[in-house]
């Protein structure tokens, strides 16, 4: 395998940041093969998660949302040609819409794994029994493939120690309550977060919330109500993702809705409880046995999130 092509349909932070076990499961067993990322977004390895230093080349085919116009179908091997690509070993395609798909297997390649419409698209006819793209791509590859967990010690040293000058005891709970998809009901309450919090408190723990610091009114409210509360962030003049991973590093335990934040937490593989309302939890958790969810669609038969009790989580807690 000289060159590996993944592919991702997501723009956000947090899509992003749940590749990372994958890319680097994948870089630690075809140690010789170069990565390239191809996204309908940007490269976020390359910008806002560059701190990460996930190694991995943009394949930029200029064009704009890649895979979500259909007249992509008809320039993909023409603007490769353009940027000198001529074929890839294996292409790996982490979503599921069939128009995508069918686009990206434009792409010369010796392997095409994709789970779309019952892996029509990949050259090997698999059933597989797994929603893991890792297990199911030593399926695909023939070979077992050893998972492998974003390591918090190769952060930058400066990050980690901010985090330690920021939180430097050791009995903290934190909290990331806003959401960044604006088209998804996803959050749980402010004022059940206040009590949360509150709740936490008589417990002697400490709790840490993690709100971009433009949320002025979110914080004062949250301030006002939870006076011994910690905003790290907003005391610091560094801020990016990878802070926040370095950060959940001191937590003994965090409360999350489904958002990015989640995701950056989730790498320091801290115990966590995770909130779900119309998203899906299988798709979205943490893969770890640390992560706790609470699913409304399965503990209350509906998507709304606020069915969700504060004693409920304080329980798991």
């Amino acid at each position: 395998m000289n060159k590996i092509l993944i592919y991702n349909s997501g723009g956000g932070l947090g899509d992003s940041i749940q590749l990372i076990p994958l890319i680097l499961s994948l870089q630690n067993n075809f140690k010789k093969s170069k990565f390239f990322y191809l996204g309908a977004h940007k490269n976020h390895f390359k910008g806002k998660l560059k701190e990460y230093n996930i190694a991995i080349e943009t394949l930029d085919l200029d064009l704009k949302y890649f895979g979500f116009r259909w007249w992509h179908f008809f320039l993909v091997k023409k603007n490769l040609r353009k940027k000198n690509f001529i074929k890839f070993d294996l292409v790996i395609d982490l979503q599921s819409k069939f128009r995508n798909s069918l686009i990206l297997k434009r792409i010369p390649t010796n392997h095409f794994y994709s789970n779309t419409f019952n892996n029509i698209f990949s050259t090997k006819n698999i059933k597989y029994q797994s929603k893991n793209h890792l297990e199911n791509l030593s399926l695909f590859l023939d070979e077992k493939i050893k998972p492998i967990s974003f390591n918090c010690n190769k952060l930058p040293k400066n990050l980690i120690n901010e985090a330690k000058k920021l939180l430097p005891k050791t009995n903290y709970i934190g909290f990331s309550i806003t959401q960044g998809n604006e088209y998804r009901k996803k959050s749980w309450s402010i004022y059940k977060f206040i009590s949360l919090a509150n709740k936490v408190l008589i417990k002697n723990k400490i709790p840490v919330f993690f709100i971009e610091k433009n949320q002025e009114h979110i914080i004062e409210k949250i301030k006002n109500q939870v006076p011994s509360a910690i905003f790290p962030e907003i005391h610091s003049e560094l801020s990016c993702p990878a802070l926040v991973t370095a950060l959940s590093m001191r937590l003994s335990q965090a409360v999350s809705i489904d958002n990015g934040i989640m995701h950056m937490m989730g790498l320091a593989n801290i115990p966590m409880i995770v909130l779900f309302g119309p998203t899906n939890p299988e798709k979205f958790a943490p893969k770890n046995s640390f992560t706790k969810v609470l699913d409304s669609k399965k503990v209350y038969g509906t998507n709304d999130i606020e069915a969700i009790s504060v004693e409920e989580v304080y329980n798991l807690i």
